[in-house]
């Protein structure tokens, strides 16, 4: 499982943009059909809104891809 810190100013970052930063896709418009598609999970249930906010402690899925978001140090 992979491990995406938010920076100190951040209380979220979108899920579109976390795929984005992840390197899981290669575009925003990639990312948002893949979201839409109900291809992706958060928190084990999938989830089809592409700006869904995800916060300290929310994990994500996408095919073999899983990652979680943890607080800055």
């Amino acid at each position: 499982m992979e491990i995406f810190k938010l920076k100190k100013d951040e209380d979220y970052i979108e899920l579109n943009n976390l795929l984005k930063t992840l390197n899981w896709v290669a575009s925003g418009g990639e990312a948002k059909a893949l979201i839409q598609e109900g291809n992706v999970m958060v928190n084990n249930e999938i989830e089809t809104r592409v700006r869904k906010k995800m916060r300290v402690g929310d994990t994500v899925k996408l095919y073999e891809y899983e990652a979680q978001v943890k607080a800055p140090n």
